[in-house]
């Protein structure tokens, strides 16, 4: 599977779904109505077995992708889940099998694992110790290192700046 361009923002938009707020970490999938709407905005039922997937893959691919817990952890995530060819015209395609309420969670790891394979290295947390967001370099050089230059960038910079000034100010 070839993750493409809405695959993969749907993947870090659901990463991205436990931003710093005000210095508090809020879970915007917590609110079941606001769950609900993400889901059926991505293709999703909107059902809370769904919801409970989602959180869960949610939850280990943010571990996965900051290094704290293996690839090999979202394995149960993955238990009876098949793929089955069809044969048409085209071709041959493949066609994910699994239960209604994990497709959605499922496709995120597809998602995630075709990423790491088509642009490794390129998902993966924002260097400011203080958010929680992701983000996905697309840049050829490959050096983007905060979720938002907006943001974050802008926060870290002024951060480095005022250090360099007060420890010049200090010598």
């Amino acid at each position: 599977m070839v993750a493409g361009r809405e695959q993969q923002d749907a993947l870090l938009e659901l990463l991205n779904t436990t931003p710093v707020v005000n210095g508090v970490v809020q879970d915007q999938l917590a609110d079941l109505e606001a769950a609900r709407s993400w889901q059926q905005a991505h293709g999703g039922s909107g059902t809370a077995g769904e919801l409970r997937s989602l959180v869960q893959v949610r939850d280990a691919l943010q571990d996965v992708v900051r290094g704290s817990r293996p690839a090999t952890s979202l394995a149960p995530l993955l238990k009876g889940v098949t793929s089955l060819p069809r044969l048409s015209s085209a071709g041959v395609s493949w066609e994910l099998d699994a239960p209604a309420e994990r497709r959605m969670a499922v496709e995120t790891v597809m998602a995630w694992s075709a990423l790491q394979e088509t642009m490794p290295g390129r998902l993966r947390p924002c260097t400011n110790p203080e958010c929680r967001r992701f983000l996905i370099d697309r840049s050829k050089a490959n050096k983007a290192r905060w979720c938002s230059m907006a943001v974050c960038g802008n926060r870290m910079k002024a951060r480095r700046h005022y250090q360099r000034t007060r420890d010049g100010a200090a010598e």
